[in-house]
């Protein structure tokens, strides 16, 4: 018989024969998923880091808007624009000439109306000179009434010796007739001097009332003359504050009047603020004075730093032309917003050229308190990492 050929052994996967291909795999598949694993912990662990000591407290709304007090000027008169002394989007200054209208026609005015004050003062003038005549006269009245009293007096004597004398038979009837007559004389010139001095203090007491007059039509042309002085000036439309020129609607020759809109005056960038309207439910812990970051729709990377100045003291849907009546029997709920005004820090607003009125912004307030300090992601963790391992 021929001799069994012994068969040979099948060989072990990982034994010292043929090496098993599938274990470089094996290894680096459970290396990348504990790698995985591990960063999918330290990520989650960071974002709850951030979460718990930073993100709970951030309250933040994409219902914000850059806004600014624009004043949009129109004349205070009537008139034709004359020149337009600047352009579309140029800086100006408080006080700075913007337009000029026709100032021929208020010029006139005013001449017409310092020539009526003129007059007016030379009447009040004269009123208080005759007010001055009236006095002397009226010292002058009361002068002759002295003297026709003093008459009436000698008179009086003269004709009371005249009846003695001719009771006694020194005198003749004549002489005491005359002497009778002279006295009832004297009596009567007392009688008209003193209502001569009457009717002069009278005369003064009307006088005095013209006087009265007199300065008040002279008050009345000076303010005449202040009023034709503020409508000359008002031909020439300046700058209520510094700004930037926009919305320039004006042009020589026109006609304008107080409805017109001709010019408009924005606020620098210094000077502008954020409206953010947050909901009800995020107000609880936001107060004045709390940090704020606002990131612009326009440039995302251009975050800048502010603060909550103020609260509105109602909604926004009760500034509103039709405030809601929500004593109705169909009703439904909803949020309601309230206006927060946001400042911008002098320096961030000074560096932010993006800023312009009317922009979108993203509001995020820190409720922690005005020191709080945002430290981002991975500055939280980094802050807890190094509270715990010193």
């Amino acid at each position: 018989m021929n001799a069994m050929t012994p068969k040979p052994r099948a060989t072990m996967a990982g034994s010292q024969g043929t090496p098993d291909r599938r274990c470089p795999a094996s290894f680096r598949r459970r290396t990348w998923r504990a790698l995985a694993a591990a960063t999918v912990v330290a990520g989650a662990s960071t974002l709850a880091t951030w979460w718990v000591t930073e993100g709970r407290f951030i309250e933040s709304t994409d219902n914000a808007y850059v806004q600014g007090d624009i004043a949009l000027l129109s004349p205070r008169i009537e008139g034709s624009v004359a020149t337009v002394l600047v352009a579309d989007n140029q800086t100006v200054q408080t006080g700075q000439p913007l337009i000029l209208l026709d100032a021929s026609d208020w010029q006139v005015r005013l001449d017409q109306a310092k020539a009526q004050a003129a007059e007016a003062t030379a009447a009040a003038e004269t009123a208080q000179r005759q007010l001055v005549q009236q006095q002397a006269t009226i010292d002058a009245a009361w002068a002759a009434v002295s003297n026709v009293r003093a008459e009436q007096t000698r008179a009086a004597a003269e004709a009371g010796r005249s009846g003695t004398l001719v009771n006694a038979g020194w005198a003749s009837r004549q002489a005491n007739d005359q002497n009778i007559a002279n006295a009832a004389k004297a009596d009567a010139a007392v009688v008209m001097a003193t209502a001569q001095a009457e009717a002069a203090r009278r005369q003064l007491d009307v006088l005095k009332a013209q006087v009265v007059q007199a300065n008040a039509r002279q008050q009345s042309a000076a303010a005449a003359v202040r009023l034709a002085e503020n409508n000359l000036s008002y031909t020439v439309i300046r700058a209520p504050f510094d700004g930037v020129v926009g919305r320039r609607a004006a042009e020589p020759g026109q006609e304008v009047s107080p409805r017109n809109q001709v010019i408009a005056v924005t606020p620098l960038r210094d000077k502008l603020y954020v409206i953010a309207n947050f909901k009800e439910t995020q107000l609880r812990h936001m107060e004045p004075g709390m940090r704020v970051r606002l990131t612009p729709d326009i440039d995302p990377s251009a975050a800048v730093e502010g603060k909550v100045e103020s609260l509105s003291p109602a909604t926004g849907a009760m500034f509103s032309l039709l405030p809601p009546e929500n004593a109705t029997g169909n009703f439904t709920k909803v949020v309601q917003r309230i206006p927060v005004k946001l400042v911008l820090a002098p320096t961030a607003a000074a560096q932010a050229s993006w800023l312009r009125a009317g922009l979108s912004v993203t509001a995020e307030v820190d409720t922690r308190g005005p020191g709080a300090q945002r430290l981002g992601l991975f500055g939280a963790a980094a802050a807890t990492l190094a509270r715990i391992a010193p």
